[in-house]
């Protein structure tokens, strides 16, 4: 703003919004210092750049208000973790869907994940079939984000909701 810009020439627009033209640098600060105002470069890789006079002070406060309601309106997607084993039983598995049906429903991402312990490492197939059919359990509300794979003892599949769960 006003002395550090480095446009020598710029499209100058007043704080009504009319356009002044092409102005040099000097004018442009001159008009601004008339009018009592800031001359803030608003379009600095335009070609010409674009400054428009206005009060700093008040154009500083609306970015900031703007930025607030930005925050406010923007939903943060939480990551919810699902444990199971290889040797999972019938009914446990059953819990644990409908936990990620809950948490899917909710609009949330589901990371569901199988700790090997001992040497239950040494069957990785067993394990991703039980992601698998997790994951085909809960095709109708979610999608697949990443596949199945494993990290270091731990194989883990990370799901989705789809956009008709989120209405």
């Amino acid at each position: 703003m006003n002395d550090s810009i480095r446009a020598h020439e710029m499209m100058v627009i007043d704080d009504q919004g009319n356009k002044l033209g092409l102005k040099s640098k000097q004018e442009a600060l001159q008009i601004a210092e008339a009018a009592n105002l800031d001359l803030v470069l608003v379009a600095p890789n335009a070609k010409p750049a674009v400054a428009k006079i206005l009060d700093y002070g008040k154009y500083r406060f609306n970015q900031q208000k703007k930025d607030r309601e930005a925050r406010k309106k923007q939903k943060t997607v939480g990551v919810k973790e699902i444990r199971l084993s290889p040797t999972i039983d019938t009914n446990d598995f059953n819990t644990k869907l409908k936990n990620a049906q809950k948490f899917l429903s909710k609009g949330e991402k589901v990371r569901v994940s199988i700790r090997f312990k001992g040497r239950a490492i040494t069957h990785k197939e067993i394990g991703r079939q039980v992601l698998n059919r997790m994951a085909d359990a809960l095709s109708d509300i979610a999608t697949v984000t990443q596949r199945a794979k494993m990290d270091g003892r731990s194989m883990f599949l990370m799901l989705a909701p789809t956009n008709k769960t989120k209405n």
